[in-house]
């Protein structure tokens, strides 16, 4: 798969998941309540599951990745900050950890890992870097990788 069509698949499920996100009183009164479907190729990315009505997505600070151990931001985070964090490195949860919900604030586009060592053999999905919040993740993500860009 190319980069052109990888970008354009992260960049399509961003604004699906930021077009769920904003209240139903911002939407013009001629729009549907719900936002259009937009379809990215499967095996590219499958866009972020939208929040569900009245979830509250989690605080994560500017130039940090946050993980949450249970879906809608729940539980206790791990937080990771841009300038303490090596760059295109695996950085594996604590042992017999992991994270069903992500924020990402990192400027920095971050790939995340169901295997602890970042293995492609199983699931793994890119995010981009400037302000993405996924409630549910497709998987239990248990290592990410932070992107030079």
């Amino acid at each position: 798969m190319n980069t052109s069509a990888r970008t354009a698949a992260v960049l399509a499920a961003t604004a699906v998941l930021l077009l769920a996100a904003l209240p139903a009183a911002a939407a013009p009164a001629a729009a549907p309540a719900t936002p259009p479907a937009v379809l990215a190729p499967p095996a590219v990315l499958a866009p972020p599951a939208a929040p569900a009505a009245g979830t509250v997505l989690g605080a994560c600070g500017p130039g940090r990745l946050c993980l949450w151990p249970k879906p809608d931001f729940r539980g206790r985070s791990w937080t990771h900050e841009l300038a303490t964090t090596d760059l295109d490195s695996c950085v594996a949860l604590p042992a017999g950890a992991s994270a069903q919900s992500l924020a990402v604030r990192t400027g920095r586009p971050v790939t995340v890992y169901q295997s602890a060592e970042c293995a492609e053999t199983g699931e793994f999905e890119t995010y981009p870097g400037r302000g993405t919040w996924v409630p549910q993740t497709p998987y239990e993500v248990r290592a990410f990788k932070l992107w030079e860009r």
